[in-house]
């Protein structure tokens, strides 16, 4: 075999393992449990909501 063609079998080789390694990767990935965060975690936030109509100020 001339070098060019070996070089182009061991690059496709290797093509082909970083793609096998990449799928196992995604299904290793995708099989974890993903738990939403416990609500008790977020801290409420308080808003104050202001209403503007015809220059006067309306608190809600």
């Amino acid at each position: 075999m001339e070098r060019s063609k070996i070089v182009a079998v061991i690059t496709g080789a290797i093509s082909i393992l970083l793609a096998i390694a990449y799928l196992i990767l995604v299904q290793l990935l995708d099989y974890r449990d993903m738990k939403p965060a416990p609500i008790s975690q977020f801290t409420p936030q308080q808003v104050v909501v202001a209403m503007y109509s015809n220059g006067e100020e309306n608190f809600l």
